[in-house]
């Protein structure tokens, strides 16, 4: 009698990274690199942004988390709030949980002045904003931003993460411009994870830039940081 012994072995996370990354390797991506991927990938991972999505649409007036003090969500120091709400709906998104605009809890004066409070610390370098998406909750965002702006001027900077590209939030509706004016640097596109790389610093895929917002243009984009 012959005894036939087969291995069951558990695919590891890395493992199906890999895969995935092979699959686009030989794909119409790989051979046009130089073209637009959000456009040319065969593996769509995320929603392209419309005109309809506007925040006067979505928004709830929600966020669904602050954290004070935090080192991870851009330089220095940092006073993070997470906004309620997205509709990228990027595959494997670290924060998918609040991409529902009626996540967490209403936005009100009592947190802001909290914010404020916490950015009065000598050793905080500034706020961060991220979601969900806060260019689709601008009215909370904007209103935020415009007081570290009254209060602090240009000695606390403000940074904002976003699915939108910079080029398409030059070309948004006002109050995304409006809002992408009272920031100093953009974190921009949405998460990829065909292209996930932990090595990045602030950022989870290499499609994504930091930007360094006062210098740029819409001709000529600066980073803030490779």
């Amino acid at each position: 009698m012959i005894l036939l012994i087969i291995e069951v072995r558990e695919v590891s996370r890395e493992e199906k990274l890999r895969t995935i990354i092979s699959t686009i390797d030989n794909s119409e991506y790989s051979n046009n690199k130089d073209n637009n991927i959000q456009h040319n990938c065969k593996m769509k991972t995320f929603k392209d942004p419309q005109e309809t999505w506007l925040s006067g649409t979505f928004s709830k007036m929600k966020y669904a988390d602050y954290k004070p003090f935090q080192f991870v969500d851009g330089e220095g120091v940092r006073c993070s709030i997470y906004l309620s709400g997205c509709l990228f709906a990027c595959k494997e998104c670290f924060n998918e949980s609040i991409q529902n605009f009626n996540a967490g809890q209403l936005y009100t004066k009592e947190i802001e002045d909290q914010i404020i409070q916490d950015l009065n610390n000598s050793y905080v370098q500034g706020l961060t904003i991220l979601g969900g998406e806060p260019f689709l909750n601008t009215q909370v965002a904007k209103s935020l931003a415009k007081r570290v702006r009254d209060e602090f001027g240009s000695t606390k900077d403000i940074w904002v993460y976003s699915g939108y590209t910079y080029e398409q939030l030059l070309n948004g509706s006002e109050d995304k411009k409006e809002l992408l004016r009272l920031c100093d640097v953009l974190v921009d596109g949405p998460f990829m994870i065909f292209l996930k790389d932990l090595s990045l610093r602030f950022r989870g895929s290499s499609n994504q830039r930091i930007i360094d917002i006062k210098h740029s243009s819409k001709d000529n984009v600066v980073l803030y940081m490779d």
